[in-house]
């Protein structure tokens, strides 16, 4: 069995035609909160990663033994609204749920110098295990949003202990990091670009200074990345502090060892990948092709949608009800 490409029915909401309307409105137009019980992975490094662990509300959920684990995107966390919102389908459909918050992403700062980045495959098999062994569910699906999809989709590439690992979806996949990264240079896009820009400047500043005032051990790795006055893009400030504060050469060397879509062809999981033609931040030639794609992978690509959007007028929770259908297939 060949793997497909497929073009799926989605038809945007009237309101929200394209992919810039799509994709602000799924970051700004809230969800609803849930109760989440938190848990915290102590990492082997010394550092730690929380976890959001949301239980299905369904009275006869206890016998399915089934988890889902999920992981945001950039500048994300478990509070995320798309985050939210799948977990609150997944808890009335009958499934447990743990979203996973990358380093420092929890609001509280981690232990360590270094932070998250596009290729952390090494977290997500600790924190994955971690849970597996405090859970003990019978199988496990995993979803993963932008930057998290990424992340999920080179891990299921490197032939990692798949033994209770049922399926994955990734949504809105930055599959080619460097092209994703020349994007946000020029046009509307840039503009994103410069809402993570600042975020990730601002978050990496006032870690900086927190670790001086305290006298963390790790201060001195940070200090080494020098003035950083001169960052104005997402390229600048992975060349700048993700490449040498992860063990990369620059931010090409971590563009290319990290891009998803050079771990494609390994995945052995049965995988969606759900992309829109109009994500404004993920330009069609970083997309894979047929000859790229596993036999176990699918990927439905939608005229429109935008950014983690997919807000439709028919039904404004198409792509949870999208992920559900798959995980219940």
């Amino acid at each position: 069995m060949r793997p497909d490409t497929t073009e799926k029915t989605f038809e945007p909401a009237w309101w929200l035609p394209e992919g810039h309307s799509q994709t602000l409105w799924r970051k700004f137009g809230g969800a609803e909160p849930v109760e989440h019980i938190r848990n915290r992975v102590e990492l082997e490094d010394g550092d730690f990663i929380d976890v959001d662990w949301l239980s299905a509300s369904r009275a006869d959920a206890a016998g399915q033994r089934a988890l889902v684990f999920l992981l945001h995107g950039l500048c994300g966390c478990s509070s995320s609204s798309y985050i939210l919102s799948l977990q609150r389908h997944l808890s009335k459909g009958g499934y447990s749920s743990v979203a996973m918050n990358f380093r420092g992403c929890s609001g509280e700062l981690n232990r360590r110098s270094r932070a998250y980045h596009s290729g952390v495959s090494d977290d997500l098999q600790e924190v994955l295990c971690a849970v597996i062994e405090t859970f003990n569910p019978d199988s496990v699906s995993l979803v993963g949003y932008s930057l998290g999809a990424n992340v999920l989709l080179k891990w299921l590439g490197e032939g990692r202990d798949y033994a209770r690992i049922n399926r994955a979806v990734a949504v809105s996949t930055p599959f080619t990091l460097g092209l994703c990264s020349q994007a946000m240079l020029s046009g509307v896009s840039r503009l994103y670009g410069g809402y993570f820009t600042r975020r990730l400047l601002r978050d990496f500043l006032a870690k900086r200074q927190a670790f001086k005032q305290a006298g963390a051990a790790d201060f001195d790795h940070l200090s080494e990345l020098g003035d950083v006055s001169h960052i104005s893009s997402i390229l600048d400030f992975d060349d700048s502090i993700t490449a040498p504060l992860h063990g990369f050469r620059n931010a090409s060397d971590y563009y290319e060892r990290c891009s998803s879509i050079h771990f494609l062809p390994g995945i052995s999981v049965r995988t969606l990948l759900i992309q829109a033609s109009d994500d404004p931040l993920i330009p069609p030639a970083a997309l894979p092709d047929r000859s790229q794609l596993s036999a176990s992978t699918c990927l439905e690509l939608s005229p429109k949608g935008g950014h983690v959007g997919f807000v439709s007028g028919r039904d404004s929770d198409w792509l949870e009800r999208r992920i559900l259908r798959f995980l219940r297939d």
